[in-house]
């Protein structure tokens, strides 16, 4: 079986540490194995320390070019599991990413800020998925949103989602009503920024571009830049906020329920749909609609049975103002 007790299985993480006090920031590569555009960029990033063209004036930081070994060894999602839903520590780890798991988490603790780097499956742009606002209720208590809100607006990247766990939450729930009522099933939609806010960090996963886009390692690199000049942990400057970012409030996810379930096309991530048209249909011939005028999201035709298929989202207010951070 799998585990960190094969040492070519073991994340190797790069730290730096300067003398004077500073953030600790935390940089994943690879929490899902087929997206190379994190451990590129931090690879790169990691040499210029290295060598000297870049120097920590502060703080510290940490890279984990790849996170998860066994899933990048194979060029895949997952190893036995998906590392990002349902992350916290394990008391009875069984597969590699639950060892993983109680390897990741007191690392998570351990920082200030996380900065996690990924890609998608379909062709689009990048974007920043953002955390909830400050709030003290009973799925994402949160009061670092400002500051969450300061970094994403400056890693030069001019679209924002928002409101993963609340939709996510609220799909698990529907899924298992039937069998567990009861159970706290939004726990399988915690990853390492859900898991790092409830520690106390700020975190922000950056998409940053399709999976083969030779643009995403670029894109994974000038990110990890503009957060270490914004979080002062490098002597340069600050960049400026993107003013006025394109701004989505995920609202729906829906679930494949049937291998059989189809796209009625080959959908891209923030495509406009319409209320009432039809996205999918169902194995039974039940056709799938928008509920809203708004944009599909991570549309994925290969999902399994069971698992999420696509997100449907709304245009949010949360940038409406011109951003003075």
């Amino acid at each position: 079986m799998p585990s960190l007790e094969d040492p070519a299985l073991r994340p190797e993480p790069v730290v730096y540490e300067a003398g004077a006090t500073g953030p600790r920031l935390l940089v994943l590569g690879a929490v899902h194995g087929d997206e190379r555009c994190g451990p590129a960029a931090i690879r790169r990033v990691v040499a210029e320390f290295a060598d000297g063209r870049r120097r920590l004036a502060r703080g510290r930081v940490t890279f984990v070019p790849v996170t998860n070994v066994l899933a990048y060894r194979e060029n895949r999602r997952e190893g036995e599991r998906n590392l990002n839903r349902g992350l916290g520590p394990v008391a009875a780890p069984v597969v590699y990413e639950d060892h993983l798991a109680n390897w990741l988490c007191p690392l998570l603790a351990a920082h200030d800020v996380l900065v996690d780097l990924h890609s998608f499956r379909s062709p689009g742009r990048p974007f920043v998925m953002l955390g909830p606002r400050d709030n003290d209720g009973p799925l994402e208590p949160f009061a670092r949103a400002a500051e969450e809100e300061a970094l994403a607006l400056r890693l030069g990247i001019d679209r924002i989602v928002e409101g993963w766990l609340p939709t996510y939450a609220a799909g698990a729930m529907r899924r298992e009503h039937a069998s567990s009522p009861e159970r706290s099933t939004f726990r399988y939609g915690v990853g390492t920024t859900e898991y790092a806010r409830s520690v106390g960090a700020c975190a922000l996963t950056v998409e940053c571009g399709q999976h083969e886009d030779p643009r995403a390692p670029e894109v994974a690199y000038r990110v990890v830049g503009h957060a270490l000049a914004t979080l002062g942990l490098v002597d340069a400057p600050v960049p400026d906020p993107v003013v006025a970012p394109e701004t989505l409030n995920l609202c729906e996810v829906y679930d494949k329920r049937d291998a059989a379930d189809a796209f009625v096309h080959a959908w891209r991530s923030f495509d406009e749909v319409a209320r009432g048209q039809t996205i999918g249909v169902r194995a039974g011939g039940e056709p799938v609609v928008a509920p809203f005028d708004g944009r599909i999201v991570f549309p994925n035709a290969a999902a399994l049975a069971g698992r999420e298929w696509f997100f449907v989202a709304q245009r949010s207010s949360r940038f409406a103002r011109s951003p003075t951070r």
